[in-house]
């Protein structure tokens, strides 16, 4: 059997090999590293892809939530919602820029953010909401867009986990994650469903003020060249990575269809145990599975890593500590048991090996392993 690998980027890559290099050795032949050919037919492709009317690609994820915010013209002190429960950039961007983060706690089935905790959240200086869809799905974006436009509040997603999945709101209409608030970020980053051989991220917006905004903070303010017209920041999704994503693009439906595939062994395999909390799907939402994340329930996880990892299987656990209690966020408005949802998932939630190459003898070999030790 294959070594098992938590992403293996290097057989999805075997597999469509002829048609990324031939990309790759186009942007080098034509010397159009920057803004290129390859960035701009990316561009088109994934706005079609997403039913959006403006993509806007930039260096990486974590630069699209901070250029997203620049372009709402948030001032110092302006708070910012978003869940505890999450990868960092979410809250260090609000933080960079002098807003104030305030997080909120999140759904225990869903793992995103808690409506009712993002209700008791908002003060008069709210200004904006980031949900994170994380792990694959989407968070309730029809009550969340209510709820933002009761208050007049910015949406801007965090789509960085999400991208393919979509959302059905209650008439029937669809809608890409990501592209259902003000603005949708999402990150490249290889391990991504959707990911490139470096840094890499891209923004979405059916607003054209605001794309207009985006588009020139990216390229330090610039709208015409050396007239800056604004303070901006340079961030720029190079031809190569462009030319990556271009190929994969063509295939992310597939590559979303075998993860749903290798969660559904998993879940299969794990349904009646009480000590395994498999993932729950919410009702109005795809799930594409950037993590395939497991609750434990009285199971010792770090006897559990341990056990598969001696078997040569990976485990990670995201996050093992919640954004309120990151040394760099303490705050006295914050203490150990404000978010009792977010810090029982970070005591017992473990993810196993989820990527788009998995084959049915390595789905049985984890599962079984799990349940050597869970029972």
């Amino acid at each position: 059997m294959k070594k098992i690998q938590m992403v293996d980027l290097r057989s999805q890559y075997d597999k469509i090999k002829d048609a990324v290099d031939a990309g790759i050795q186009d942007v080098i032949d034509n010397t159009a590293f920057i803004k290129g050919a390859k960035v701009t037919d990316f561009q088109r492709d994934l706005e079609n892809y997403l039913n959006v009317k403006h993509v806007i690609p930039v260096g990486n994820g974590t630069d699209a939530l901070q250029i997203a915010l620049m372009a709402l013209g948030l001032k110092p002190g302006d708070e910012v919602i978003t869940p505890t429960f999450t990868f960092i950039a979410t809250a260090e961007v609000v933080a960079l820029m002098g807003l104030t983060p305030v997080v909120v706690d999140v759904d225990f089935d869903t793992f995103n953010i808690s409506l009712e905790s993002v209700k008791r959240a908002i003060t008069p200086k709210t200004k904006a909401i980031v949900p994170v869809h994380l792990f694959g799905q989407n968070a309730d974006m029809e009550a969340i867009l209510a709820l933002a436009k009761e208050h007049n509040l910015f949406v801007v997603e965090d789509a960085c986990q999400s991208i393919g999945s979509v959302y059905t709101f209650k008439d029937g209409r669809q809608a890409h994650s990501g592209c259902m608030g003000d603005i949708g970020c999402t990150s490249f980053f290889p391990s991504k469903n959707l990911g490139c051989f470096g840094d890499g991220g891209a923004i979405f917006t059916n607003n054209d003020e605001l794309a207009a905004k985006m588009r020139a903070i990216s390229n330090h303010g610039m709208v015409v060249r050396y007239h800056h017209d604004m303070v901006g920041i340079n961030s720029r999704l190079d031809s190569i990575q462009a030319a990556v994503l271009g190929v994969k693009l063509n295939y992310l439906n597939d590559y979303n269809a075998a993860r749903f595939a290798a969660a559904s062994y998993y879940n299969a395999a794990f349904d009646g145990n009480d000590k395994i909390i498999t993932p729950a799907q919410s009702a109005n939402s795809t799930h594409v599975f950037h993590q395939y994340t497991l609750k434990l329930n009285g199971v010792n996880r770090a006897e559990l890593i341990k056990h598969l990892n001696d078997k040569g299987i990976p485990a990670m656990i995201y996050y093992p500590v919640c954004l309120h209690l990151q040394k760099a966020y303490q705050d006295d408005r914050y203490k150990a048991g404000d978010f009792p949802v977010a810090e029982k998932l970070s005591e017992c939630v473990i993810s196993l090996p989820m990527h788009t190459e998995l084959t049915e003898e390595q789905l049985k070999y984890v599962t079984t392993s799990v349940l050597e030790l869970v029972g």
